[in-house]
């Protein structure tokens, strides 16, 4: 497969492309990709009597129609660090700031249909410092133990990609 043009048909926070591509026998293919400036992804660690706490989000997802549960996480302004990102996006959301945060790595969103880059926070030392949330966005935080959500990263009862991943990370580098 050999690329021949991109064109660019919505653009707003991302950007929605057409590749045109041409196959080995001359003839022309097209797919769709989502251009992302990335995001980012936190594990909000709270002590907890029985184990550390997560602050998670319960919130709507348009695409779905259904509200989840999720850790906080958002997209990063163009060449934003992603630290900077994930200070501003733990703010938002929770309504809290973090004394330290630790990076968990990167994964890569949905690569089969956007080049979105997610890097992996752990946030400690929480302290209340709420800035607004996005005007679209409809959020209930609540804590979880982490223990708890790791098994349900592992067997399917939370299910959003990104979650599944911070929470195992996380679980991992404490040690649980």
């Amino acid at each position: 497969m050999h690329y021949e043009q991109s064109r660019i048909v919505w653009q707003g926070k991302w950007r929605l492309r057409v590749d045109t591509f041409r196959l080995a026998d001359g003839r022309l293919y097209e797919r769709g990709a989502i251009d992302h400036p990335g995001a980012v992804v936190i594990v909000p660690l709270l002590p907890g009597d029985g184990g550390p706490q997560v602050l998670m989000l319960r919130q709507y997802r348009p695409a779905l129609d259904l509200t989840i549960l999720e850790l906080p996480a958002g997209t990063r302004e163009p060449d934003e660090p992603w630290l900077l990102c994930a200070q501003r996006e733990l703010r938002e959301e929770t309504g809290q700031r973090a004394a330290t945060f630790t990076a968990l790595g990167e994964v890569w969103a949905a690569p089969g249909l956007t080049n979105e880059r997610m890097a992996v926070f752990l946030a400690e030392g929480l302290s209340g410092d709420p800035l607004p949330m996005d005007e679209d966005e409809q959020i209930a935080v609540e804590p979880w133990p982490l223990a708890e959500l790791a098994v349900r990263a592992l067997d399917g009862r939370l299910d959003a990609a990104k979650s599944v991943v911070g929470i195992l990370r996380a679980a991992r580098h404490l040690g649980l």
